[in-house]
């Protein structure tokens, strides 16, 4: 909230004249304490002065104290005085008073209509009772009195981004900068905005510039961590959640964000501690009990994440995230009407984009759960429409002059070139696939085996390949700059990821399905390794993704035409892999043959990795093994064949997807 100097008052308060330069000059210099012991001292002597009790309350505000009984002070000794009336409003907002804070902002605006910080901060306040339109109002009126107010561009920016309004976001929020370079809140303010177009690189550096001007800031490490973790940087992110903490140990939106990204390396009990954290600081946090009711989810405690659910629910009754995560705790019924009554309504409310979202897909879930296929697909095709205006498009000449860059530079002689610096470890174990086609349900059979630990999507190789790829692509350039020193020490950072996570197993599976790009870095480097491909009928996996809303931004996941461009691009990518990749390197495994018969493949599996059966891998749906990805109800369930062909309930809506079948119809196994 931007605060005003007590310029008004002074003038007619001719007596402290001859201190007053004195003031103003601590107060430029930023000498707030020095501040604060001259305007007591002077207060001392002339107590009916306002302007020093709007000095004193300034001072204190800067310091992070109570200032709202000086400024209410001032009020009383300067009724008709407008920036008495602001500095008061500014305090009580503050302390979280915002009816009281309008209200003071009401007073300031009718004794000076064309008060232009006070329009911007009434938009401030606005902006937190989610009274989004009038923000954007007062921020505007405030642009009309002082079109070059830099605090009001970026205020207008942090509205268009709750609006769902990015581009017009971004906009003010540069405009802002440009007015003020070293104003860390406007470059915070462009990174939420940019990250909420998905595009996480620029975001991450509006963030860090954000921290170079304030080392301190404390949303903008949380914000900068949030990123990170979007990227899979999972450990940076945690470091960073852990850095906003050791600044502001109680601020509870850094405790549940790390426990969220805890969680999403599948350490539990830690991400318990940080949601415990949260919860002794606000035992009503809600953001904490989602995260809890997630763990519980995790583990296969359905019915105690419900409980935790319906908590959250008590305490927000219009949570997004609560009512949508009940539906996909278990197989909805026709006698859950009422949940789907509750959900409809609050998705049929002006809500934000994201929380919208996530109420479509888990009403489309619900309909797709009583078999009502025509209504389910409405509420995914709104879904998916959604999720497009969170991220930016999928880029088809890009994905393509990817996919021939990798397989033009991974070659049979660029493998034996890489060969001498290759470690022969055979611990590391790799599935690949599609999203949705079959990956979590085999690395579920497989961790179900005492040699055998299951490490869940390691982002590894992505975070560290991606960049070299991407930017080479884009520049067009012959090769991906990755020498055999970047490899090796790759490779050893990643096997000390293994050693790490399980120092005891004979296998240890990391399932990211994504790594399919990255096969002949994962081969070059760890030859020894087995890479398991999991296949499934292209258009059940398609849809599956399109029925699914994803943390991470995948650009081709919410159109139809572009799952079938990026199913085209793997499909070609695989073929490539299959040519070039050592014999043995390598297994396919269709997921209809794995649904029909669990034992023949899960022994195929695990003769591939050297291991002998053992029955526990048939009781994989008991494991009790954290699943932190969105099939952790289904593997927790006795296999059926009611994904197999589930499209056909579909057929009308994906005539897009139909010349995928024609292909690549997975072949069974002899």
């Amino acid at each position: 909230m931007q605060e005003a100097a007590a310029t008004e008052s002074r003038s007619n308060d001719r007596g402290v004249d001859s201190e007053w330069a004195q003031l103003g000059a601590l107060l430029d210099a930023e000498r707030y304490r020095e501040l604060e012991i001259a305007a007591r001292e002077l207060i001392g002597r002339r107590p009916q002065v306002g302007a020093l009790w709007q000095l004193l309350g300034v001072a204190l505000a800067k310091q992070g104290h109570d200032a709202l009984p000086a400024l209410a002070t001032a009020v009383n000794c300067l009724p008709e005085d407008p920036v008495a009336h602001l500095n008061l409003g500014n305090a009580l907002g503050r302390a979280g008073r915002l009816e009281e804070a309008r209200q003071s902002y009401g007073r300031a605006l009718a004794l000076k209509p064309e008060f232009a910080e006070a329009h911007n901060n009434l938009g401030d306040v606005h902006l937190e009772l989610g009274c989004l339109d009038q923000a954007v109002g007062c921020c505007r009126r405030a642009l009309r009195i002082k079109p070059d107010f830099a605090e009001a561009h970026q205020n207008l920016g942090k509205a268009f981004a709750r609006l769902g309004r990015f581009d017009e976001a971004i906009e003010s929020c540069r405009r802002s900068i440009e007015l003020k370079p070293a104003f860390a809140e406007a470059h915070n303010s462009l990174g939420n905005a940019l990250a909420k177009l998905a595009r996480p690189d620029e975001a991450i550096a509006s963030f860090r510039r954000a921290l170079s001007i304030r080392p301190d800031f404390v949303e903008a490490l949380v914000n900068l961590a949030g990123s990170l973790r979007s990227l899979g940087r999972l450990d940076e992110a945690i470091a960073g959640y852990r850095r906003a903490l050791a600044i502001k140990p109680d601020f509870i939106a850094a405790h549940t964000e790390l426990g969220t990204a805890l969680r999403l390396q599948r350490r539990s009990a830690e991400s318990e501690e940080s949601c415990r954290h949260a919860l002794a600081i606000d035992s009503n946090s809600a953001a904490a009990l989602t995260v809890l009711a997630e763990l519980r989810a995790d583990t296969g405690r359905f019915a105690e994440a419900q409980k935790l659910y319906e908590r959250v629910i008590s305490i927000e009754p219009e949570s997004p995230d609560a009512w949508a995560g009940i539906a996909h705790l278990r197989r909805m019924t026709q006698g859950d009407r009422a949940w789907l009554d509750a959900a409809q309504r609050l998705a049929g409310q002006d809500l934000p984009v994201r929380a919208e979202l996530v109420l479509r897909y888990a009403i489309g879930k619900y309909f797709d759960d009583v078999r009502d296929f025509d209504s389910a697909f409405v509420q995914y095709r709104r879904a998916n429409e959604l999720d497009k205006r969170c991220g930016p498009g999928h880029d088809r000449e890009a994905l393509t002059r990817h996919v021939d860059l990798i397989i033009r530079c991974h070659d049979r002689a660029w493998f034996r070139r890489a060969a001498p610096f290759a470690d022969p470890s055979p611990r590391p174990v790799f599935i690949v696939g599609m999203l949705r086609s079959g990956t979590t349900l085999a690395e579920q059979i497989l961790a179900s085996h005492p040699n055998v630990f299951g490490a869940g999507e390691l982002t590894f190789w992505g975070s560290r390949a991606a960049a070299p790829i991407t930017n080479a692509s884009a520049r067009h350039a012959p090769q991906i700059e990755i020498d055999a020193a970047e490899l090796a020490h790759w490779r050893h950072d990643y096997l000390g990821v293994l050693e790490t996570l399980s120092p005891g197993a004979e296998r240890v599976v990391n399932k990211w399905p994504t790594n399919f790009l990255f096969l002949g870095l994962i081969h070059a480097a760890l030859p020894q390794a087995r890479i398991i491909h999991m296949r499934r009928n292209p258009i059940d996996t398609c849809l599956s993704i399109y029925f699914q809303h994803f943390e991470a931004s995948n650009t081709y996941a919410n159109d139809l035409e572009d799952l079938a461009h990026y199913y085209r691009e793997y499909r070609r990518l695989m073929r490539h892999w299959r040519m070039v990749l050592a014999p043995g390197a390598l297994l396919e495994v269709c997921y209809e043959d794995l649904v029909a018969d669990v034992e023949a493949c899960g022994r195929k599996m695990l003769d591939f990795l050297a291991q002998p059966w053992d029955p526990r891998c048939l009781e994989f749906d008991r494991t009790s093994r954290p699943v932190v990805t969105a099939s952790r109800w289904q593997v927790r369930q006795k296999i059926g064949s009611a994904s197999v062909e589930r499209w056909r309930h579909y057929e009308k809506f994906v005539e897009s997807l139909k010349p995928l079948l024609e292909t690549d119809v997975p072949a069974r196994s002899a």
